[in-house]
């Protein structure tokens, strides 16, 4: 009764602040949830086209342009750690507005990065302020909903936040046949900048428990110690984080074996890349639809088998041609669609065992759920010299890992 009263407070608090209240409301800050919480995807994807290009540019070989990409996904995984819990002691909005900052610097320093060094160094300041609009907007979700409706919500902030992956790489191809890589960190800053005011405008306070995690600093890590004795939080986080793994097993080699291997130029695999995504839109889609009469177990066993047959369909035509990029990227929007089926659930799950702890939980699996990705890419990356098959078992080896952990959930 008392976080029922709590969360109709923020939700009351958040609608006054937007400017209105109701349905128009409501849309205007999803979308502005959605917004934040595709900085750091398009941080991620929109420069994936120019990588043999920037490999050529920086006098370095592929391996070093890949290990960017391991080095934002890395700093992410860390930075979320720490978001998440200042985020339940001071708030949601003063953080996430801190984050914005530091990824317009971060994407400047890629911009200007005279060398893959500095580059490094801009990524990793790119990441750590990125990663603060992925584990907010999850975090303010939750604040304002309970568990299934905090799934359905969570699943449409991410299908549209889908789109940023959607059409990243087509933009990033783009900008990169025009007016060379650096044009993609131009972007990032530009669309950095834009969030940045908007959340100035548009958000509120929602957390309605800030302060009550305590006042001294080691009360930071406290959240941390209300989740690790739970089963649940693991099933849910794990799970989460194996599946979008097998996402980032199939990045990490799908430039190289589409550019590189297939003789396809960057905007091709822009275009070719979209197809995943539109895959993940409809899976999201029928999460936010369909949770609340399936149940979140039931629709996250579904979103892993549909991951099972995408890559075992890509297996199989990828033996029949080596050299058609439809070949991987059609049973990829599967992966795409059956990510999509599971992450709203496993998301909601993970931040409801302790509301409370939302912030701790949401950075905790948000963490795991990109720190495995980067160990996946670079793994995947190194191992497909001159075949994609690492790209499709390490994907499959993702998805079969996932079964084992969601039976850490008992509900």
């Amino acid at each position: 009764m008392d976080d029922d009263s709590q969360t109709d407070k923020a939700v009351s608090s958040t609608e006054h602040g937007a400017g209105g209240n109701g349905v128009g409301t409501t849309r205007r800050f999803i979308l502005m949830l959605i917004i934040v919480a595709a900085v750091s995807p398009l941080g991620i994807n929109l420069y994936l086209p120019s990588m043999p290009g920037m490999a050529v540019s920086l006098g370095v070989d592929y391996a070093a342009i890949q290990f960017t990409l391991s080095v934002y996904l890395a700093a992410v995984a860390l930075g979320q750690l720490f978001i998440g819990p200042i985020s339940d002691r001071y708030g949601r909005r003063p953080i996430l507005l801190g984050g914005l900052v530091l990824f317009v610097v971060g994407s400047v320093i890629c911009m200007l990065a005279p060398n893959i060094a500095v580059l490094n160094v801009g990524r990793v300041v790119q990441a750590l302020g990125g990663c603060a609009g992925i584990t907010l907007s999850r975090a303010i979700v939750r604040d304002l909903y309970d568990r299934t409706r905090a799934a359905s919500m969570i699943a449409y902030v991410t299908m549209g936040m889908a789109v940023a992956p959607m059409i990243a790489p087509t933009i990033g191809g783009v900008l990169e046949a025009i007016h060379g890589w650096r044009a993609s960190f131009a972007f990032l800053t530009a669309f950095g900048l834009l969030t940045l005011v908007t959340v100035q405008f548009l958000l509120h306070e929602t957390n309605p428990w800030r302060g009550q995690a305590g006042n001294k600093a080691r009360d930071l890590v406290s959240g941390y110690g209300k989740l690790v004795g739970v089963p649940a939080f693991w099933g849910f986080a794990l799970t989460a984080g194996l599946t979008s793994a097998s996402f980032f097993a199939f990045v990490g080699g799908a430039a190289h074996v589409t550019i590189n291997l297939m003789g396809r130029t960057p905007v091709e695999y822009g275009l070719y890349f979209g197809l995943v995504s539109v895959g993940y839109m409809a899976g999201n889609f029928c999460s936010g639809k369909y949770v609340a009469v399936m149940g979140p177990l039931r629709m996250i066993r579904l979103g892993i088998i549909v991951g099972g047959v995408a890559v075992l369909l890509m297996a199989l035509l990828y033996a029949l041609n080596d050299m058609e990029p439809a070949f991987i990227f059609v049973p990829t929007m599967l992966l795409g669609l059956g990510n999509g089926l599971v992450m709203p659930s496993c998301i909601a799950g993970a931040v409801s065992v302790r509301p409370e702890s939302a912030g701790a939980a949401s950075g905790l699996a948000g963490s795991m759920q990109i720190g495995l990705g980067a160990i996946a890419t670079p793994l995947v990356a190194a191992l497909v010299g001159v075949s994609g098959w690492p790209m499709i078992i390490g994907t499959g080896v993702c998805i079969l890992l996932s079964v084992f952990s969601l039976l850490l959930v008992r509900n």
